[in-house]
């Protein structure tokens, strides 16, 4: 089947015709884009205090694992 036969029994017009109040795919309403935004920024947040905290807990286990290292190396 050629691309001719697959696009003949469709209207042309058909995708460009959308309900009220609905915009067409791939385009954000003003509204929509504020949202996913405000989404993305606070994805952007959590990922990094995501990380921070991954820092401060493999830091926390080197420590531990310096005390423990310590208290063995010296122990009687």
């Amino acid at each position: 089947m050629t691309a001719e036969e697959e696009g003949a029994g469709r209207d042309p017009d058909a995708s460009e015709r959308l309900p009220p109040g609905q915009s067409p795919p791939g385009q954000l309403s003003p509204g929509q884009r504020s949202l996913e935004q405000r989404r993305l920024a606070r994805e952007t947040k959590d990922e990094r205090h995501m990380w921070v905290f991954l820092a401060y807990f493999l830091f926390g286990i080197h420590v531990v694992a310096f005390v423990m290292i310590y208290a063995v190396r010296h122990a009687k």
